[in-house]
C-alpha cells in the first residue's frame, strides 16, 4: 500500500463530519470562499499527530495531499511540510520554500494559510534573507489567500521583534474589502502590539478612523478598556 493511500484511509477512519460544525467555521455556501472545499471532520490535534507519524513523506506525496479537494488533506500536507522545513538544513529549506511558493494555489483557506504562512514563507524571508519584497507582491494580489498569506507571514517577523513589515502591509490593506483580511490584519496588529504597544498606538492614531470595524476590534483587543473605548469612538 502506498503511503498516500494509507494516509487517506487513516483520515477516513478519523472522519467525524458534522456539517453544522463545519459551517460555523467556514463559509461553504454557493459563491462563498469555502464553497469548493470538502471536509471530513478530522480535528487539528489528530492531524498534527498524523503529520508526525508521516514526517518523512516525499514532496511528491505531499503534492498529492495539497491537490486534494478535501481541506484536511491539504492541511495535513502543509503540517508535514512545516515539520520538514523546521528540521531541514539550508539547502533543503530552500527546496521546501520553493515548493511552497509553487503550490500557493492550494493554500486556499484561512486554516491552511494560518498554519503555514509564517512558519515557511515568513521564516524563510526573515532567516534566509530571501527577497522580502515578495510580501509586497502578495499583499497586492487579486487573490484573497495570497493577501492573507502576506500579512500572516509577518507573524514570524513579529516573533523576532521586527514589526516594520506588519505595519507596512497593514496600511496597504486598510481598504481591503474582505472580512478575512480585516481579521488577519487586526490579528497581526494585535500581536505586534504585544511586542511594542507604542508602535501600535502610533498606527491607531493615524488610521483608526479609517479601519474596518472588525480589523480595529481585533487590533485593540489587548489594550486597556479606556484605550479600546477611545479608538472605537474614533471609528
Amino acid at each position: 500500500m502506498s503511503q498516500l493511500l494509507h494516509i487517506r484511509q487513516l483520515l477516513e477512519s478519523h472522519a467525524k463530519i458534522k456539517q453544522g460544525n463545519v459551517k460555523s467555521f467556514f463559509k461553504t455556501g454557493v459563491g462563498q470562499y469555502a464553497a469548493q472545499d470538502q471536509f471530513l471532520g478530522v480535528n487539528v490535534p489528530t492531524l498534527r499527530k498524523i503529520a508526525k507519524e508521516f514526517s518523512t513523506l516525499s514532496l511528491q506525496d505531499i503534492q498529492g495531499l495539497l491537490g486534494s479537494p478535501i481541506n484536511e488533506e491539504r492541511l495535513l500536507g502543509l503540517l508535514i511540510l512545516v515539520n520538514q522545513y523546521q528540521k531541514a538544513d539550508l539547502s533543503v529549506k530552500q527546496s521546501i520554500y520553493q515548493f511552497y511558493l509553487d503550490h500557493l494555489q492550494h493554500v486556499n483557506n484561512w486554516n491552511l494559510v494560518d498554519s503555514s504562512a509564517h512558519l515557511i514563507l515568513g521564516a524563510h524571508l526573515f532567516d534566509i534573507n530571501a527577497d522580502q519584497e515578495l510580501l509586497m507582491v502578495l499583499a497586492k494580489s487579486t487573490i484573497l489567500w495570497e493577501r492573507r498569506i502576506a500579512i500572516v507571514a509577518t507573524w514570524y517577523f513579529i516573533r523576532q521583534k521586527e514589526l516594520n513589515w506588519t505595519f507596512q502591509l497593514a496600511e496597504m490593506l486598510l481598504q481591503d474589502k474582505h472580512d478575512l483580511i480585516h481579521k488577519a490584519v487586526g490579528w497581526m496588529l494585535r500581536e505586534a502590539g504585544r511586542v511594542d504597544e507604542g508602535q501600535l498606538i502610533t498606527f491607531l492614531n493615524q488610521h483608526a478612523a479609517a479601519m474596518p470595524r472588525t480589523m480595529l476590534r481585533y487590533a485593540i483587543e489587548r489594550l486597556a478598556p479606556p484605550k479600546r473605548a477611545f479608538y472605537l469612538a474614533k471609528r
